[in-house]
């Protein structure tokens, strides 16, 4: 996985009390949800907001989820989340992430997350071509 040569954005925001454990420890599925901000960041940078991907009658079902704990993040910590297309397919794509720590350049998770799309009553469908003229 690599976001070299590829459009890659980037969102920030502190690590929530709420998304910790008890020790103060970000848990580990506030990552996935994390890479949810970053797609959504990522379509809205490409100029299409997710609600309106929707709008036009398809949902992005996630497939897969890979991520791979490096170091942990804790409260109070500011996040960076980058996110970029690894592979896209007439009717699928993988989103690849780094979650960084922002004060210190770390990376400390790194994931992936494969999506079809499907239509409003569930079939496969190709993505529309907006989102197909991003992977050039």
């Amino acid at each position: 996985m690599s976001s070299e040569g590829r459009f890659v954005a980037e969102t920030s925001f502190y690590a929530r009390y709420a998304e910790t454990d008890a020790m103060g420890i970000v848990h580990h599925a506030s990552y996935i949800v994390w890479f949810e901000e970053g797609r959504s960041n990522y379509a809205r940078l490409r100029g299409s907001d997710y609600a309106d991907f929707e709008r036009g009658g398809h949902y992005l079902t996630v497939a897969e989820v890979n991520a791979r704990y490096l170091k942990p993040m804790t409260y109070g910590t500011r996040v960076t989340v980058r996110c970029w297309i690894e592979t896209m397919q007439s009717r699928a794509l993988t989103f690849g992430y780094e979650i960084v720590n922002a004060a210190t350049g770390d990376i400390c998770v790194t994931g992936s997350t494969r999506h079809i799309c499907i239509t409003h009553d569930g079939h496969v469908a190709p993505l529309p071509d907006a989102w197909r003229a991003w992977e050039s």
